[in-house]
């Protein structure tokens, strides 16, 4: 792949390093909740209270956060970073999803009008967004809160090693796929999909669940045609890496892997036939209008 040189995104926020030490109400660290409102009733509290009120006005400040640092020593602290070092590798695959994401963009506002531009959080061991806490064995995924992809790099080696799907255009597949959520979640698709959850049993909701994820297949697919056609990136081998992915991490080989057997049911994002059938479907058409999964008859 013929990625080198290209333009990389600006979207991209860099979290290597970090982790969060969880906050409360109000940036309010939550195991000093119970004392502070303790302190809050009670009569000596009152004037404190006031006190830290005053203060609060003068410095600009949330007058709890500086109750509960008082209450801490002054140690609050809402996320801790470390000085982080990628070996050369890692930062070669950092540049890479920055370009990815970049190219991502070029299409998409090509294609969509108004297209908005999701952002690319690069995280190691485990990250915080609008959905969650994540670790990195989640595997790359997109929040449709923040309109955010989270990615731990480490993912990558995880294909090549553990899932034998490696190749940068197997990477690319990856970003592409998660971009395709996004592009979901800007048509209203993710917020119909979360009106369903509390409407249907999980056996049910995991049938929307197998068309939605085909569905950003088939969006990564699309990316893949008009990416080919405006950059010419693709190289010999890349269209194979790429369903090589797809068919690798299907449910049914991953459940047959895990457990040596496979519950249909229990099927989030289809079978490894289905997941290169719809890469592929958009790939050879680049027509948005055949990508709709949750009308087809048959997957």
């Amino acid at each position: 792949m013929k990625w080198q040189g290209r333009r990389r995104s600006s979207n991209v926020e860099d979290r290597r390093g970090q982790r969060s030490s969880g906050q409360g109400i109000g940036g309010v660290n939550p195991t000093l909740l119970g004392p502070l409102i303790r302190l809050l009733f009670s009569k000596v509290g009152l004037f404190i209270v006031g006190v830290f009120l005053v203060i609060s006005l003068i410095l600009g400040k949330n007058p709890l956060t500086l109750i509960s640092q008082f209450l801490s020593g002054g140690s609050v602290q809402t996320e801790t970073s470390a000085p982080y070092k990628p070996t050369a590798k890692e930062q070669e695959l950092a540049d890479f999803s920055a370009t990815i994401l970049a190219n991502t963009e070029d299409v998409w506002n090509k294609l969509l009008d108004n297209y908005r531009e999701p952002t690319l959080v690069l995280f190691t061991g485990s990250v915080s967004s609008a959905c969650g806490s994540a670790s990195s064995s989640t595997g790359p995924f997109y929040c449709p809160g923040d309109e955010k992809l989270y990615l731990d790099l480490s993912f990558f080696d995880d294909m090549e090693r553990q899932l034998h799907a490696p190749g940068d255009f197997a990477q690319a597949y990856v970003i592409a796929h998660e971009v395709g959520h996004h592009i979901q979640k800007i048509m209203g698709i993710s917020d119909k999909m979360q009106r369903l959850r509390g409407q249907l049993s999980q056996t049910e909701y995991n049938k929307y669940s197998v068309r939605l994820e085909l569905q950003a297949d088939f969006l990564a697919g699309v990316w893949a045609h008009y990416s080919q056609e405006m950059t010419q990136m693709m190289e010999t081998g890349d269209l194979e890496e790429a369903l090589n992915a797809a068919n690798a991490i299907g449910d049914d080989r991953l459940q047959k892997q895990s457990s040596g057997h496979v519950v249909p049911d229990s099927f989030t994002h289809g079978t490894s036939a289905q997941r290169m059938r719809w890469f592929k479907k958009g790939f050879d058409t680049g027509d948005l209008s055949q990508g709709d999964t949750f009308s087809a008859p048959s997957l």
